[in-house]
C-alpha cells in the first residue's frame, strides 16, 4: 500500500484491515462468521482502492475477497446446522476440525490407557478430555458414577495406585466420589501436565466441545436404557469419532471400516467380542443396520439419530 494513499479514510481501512486480519490470525479458535465479515470489509475496501487507482488486479482482490466471504460464510452456515439454499442439512457438534482433535485423543487413550478393561478406559477418555490442556481438571462424584455406576470407587483407586492419576489434597477415592457440582475435585492426569510432552494442541473452546461431545455419547438415553456397559459406550464413541458426514464408519486414511484389533483395543475387548456389543448399539439405534466384521474389519453406519455427533472423517 503507497504511503501517499488518498484519500486518507482508504489508507486509514486497510491499515485498520491489515491489524484485523493479523489479530484474527492470533485468535485461540478459529471463528468463521467473524472471518466472513473480514473477507467482506475487505472487498469493500479492495473495490474502493480499484475505483482510486484504476487497477486491474486490484478489482480482482476485490472480487476474490467476495467469493471467500460467500464460501466463508456458507461453511459457518453448515457447521451450526443452518440451510443453505433450502437443504437441510444436519446439526453437527464437532468442526471437521474438531472431529480431527477428537480422533487424535482417541488414539491417545487407545495406545497409552494404563489398565486393560473397559472401565478404566472409559474413566482414562473422560478424564483426559476434562484435563487435556493443563493437565488438571474437575470432575464431581455425579460424572464418575455417572460413568462407572458401582465400579467408581475401585476404578478410581486403580487409576492413582498405577500412578497415571493424583486425586486433590490427598483425598481418598471414597471422598473424591462425594464431591459435588459447586465444590468439584480437581484432579491430575500425570501424563498430561505442562512438564511432560504435549500429546494435544488445541484451545479451550476445543477442549471444552470434545469433552461435551464424548459425554453426550457415553450418557445417551437410549444406551442407558439398553443398560449398555463401558465397552459398548466406548465403541459408540468410537464409532462416532471414525464416521464420516453421512454415518459410514472408516478409518482416516479413507479405508472402508474400522480394523477389529484398533477397536477391540480401545474398547477393552477381544476382536471376537466386538460383533456381540455392536449388535447392542443396533438395538439401541446407534448404528442403523447389523455391523459387519467380516475379513477382520467393522463396517456399519451411524444411525440418523446420531449424525450429530458425527467425527465428520
Amino acid at each position: 500500500m503507497p504511503d501517499d494513499l488518498r484519500p486518507e479514510s482508504l489508507r486509514v481501512e486497510l491499515t485498520e484491515l491489515g491489524d484485523a486480519f493479523r489479530a484474527y490470525q492470533r485468535r485461540p479458535e478459529p471463528d468463521l462468521a467473524v472471518l466472513a465479515a473480514l473477507h467482506d470489509r475487505k472487498a469493500r475496501a479492495f473495490a474502493r482502492w480499484a475505483d482510486v487507482t484504476g487497477d486491474p488486479s486490484l478489482r480482482e482482490e476485490a472480487d476474490r475477497a467476495a467469493t471467500a466471504a460467500r464460501t466463508t460464510r456458507e461453511m459457518d452456515l453448515n457447521r451450526r446446522g443452518v440451510p443453505v439454499d433450502g437443504e437441510t442439512v444436519v446439526e453437527r457438534l464437532l468442526t471437521r476440525g474438531q472431529g480431527a482433535h477428537a480422533r487424535r485423543v482417541l488414539e491417545h487413550v487407545r495406545v497409552d490407557s494404563p489398565l486393560p478393561g473397559a472401565e478404566a478406559r472409559l474413566a482414562v477418555l473422560m478424564l483426559t478430555l476434562r484435563a487435556a490442556r493443563a493437565g488438571t481438571g474437575n470432575v464431581t462424584g455425579q460424572d464418575l458414577v455417572g460413568w462407572l455406576g458401582a465400579d467408581a470407587e475401585r476404578v478410581l483407586q486403580a487409576l492413582v495406585d498405577a500412578g497415571w492419576l493424583r486425586l486433590p489434597q490427598d483425598a481418598t477415592a471414597e471422598e473424591t466420589l462425594l464431591s459435588r457440582p459447586e465444590e468439584p475435585a480437581r484432579v491430575t492426569v500425570t501424563t498430561l501436565v505442562p512438564t511432560a510432552p504435549r500429546p494435544f494442541h488445541f484451545g479451550k473452546v476445543t477442549r471444552a466441545r470434545l469433552s461435551g461431545w464424548a459425554q453426550k455419547v457415553v450418557g445417551d438415553r437410549k444406551l442407558r436404557k439398553k443398560k449398555a456397559g463401558a465397552a459398548d459406550r466406548l465403541l459408540a464413541v468410537y464409532t462416532a469419532g471414525h464416521s464420516r458426514p453421512d454415518g459410514s464408519l472408516g478409518g482416516a486414511g479413507g479405508e472402508d471400516g474400522l480394523a477389529l484389533d484398533a477397536v477391540a483395543r480401545f474398547c477393552g475387548l477381544r476382536p471376537e467380542e466386538v460383533a456381540e456389543h455392536a449388535g447392542l448399539l443396533c438395538a439401541a439405534g446407534w448404528l442403523a443396520e447389523e455391523a459387519d466384521v467380516s475379513g477382520g474389519r467393522l463396517r456399519g453406519r451411524l444411525a440418523e439419530r446420531a449424525l450429530p455427533l458425527s467425527g465428520l472423517l
